[in-house]
């Protein structure tokens, strides 16, 4: 039974892999963000936030071509947030050399992406 909730999380990646894709390539960055922005969100106590961080990652293996952080982490809070885990999308940047990179927050916990980036870039946007 767990590993067919594990596969079900990773062909549920893949989709929002692909969706991040056609919402880009149709409407552009602005409605993915407005996209999140209306997420609802039902809180609920799981502990599957680990499991569905690893269903991104293993997603992004079978993915037909690279996949950067901005859609790793966009893919990631929507799963989160399907599953009830109030999840948030941080894009930092450094200035000088310039610098971005995307990660996912949860409570102010970083758990998808690398913790030295959210001390050590500036948030520039925050969903």
């Amino acid at each position: 039974m767990k590993s067919a909730k594990r596969m079900r999380l990773v062909w549920s990646a893949l989709y929002e892999l692909a969706r991040y894709e056609l919402t880009i390539a149709l409407h552009g960055s602005g409605r993915l963000l407005q996209q999140l922005r209306r997420q609802s969100i039902k809180p609920r106590e799981t502990d599957q936030e680990q499991t569905i961080c690893d269903a991104v990652l293993l997603a992004t293996c079978f993915y037909f071509k690279p996949v950067l952080c901005l859609q790793r982490a966009v893919c990631t809070v929507r799963l989160l947030r399907r599953y009830g885990i109030v999840a948030r999308l941080v894009i930092g940047y450094r200035p000088s050399p310039f610098f971005s990179h995307a990660w996912v927050e949860v409570n102010g916990r970083v758990v998808y992406g690398s913790a030295a980036y959210q001390k050590r870039l500036q948030p520039l946007h925050v969903v």
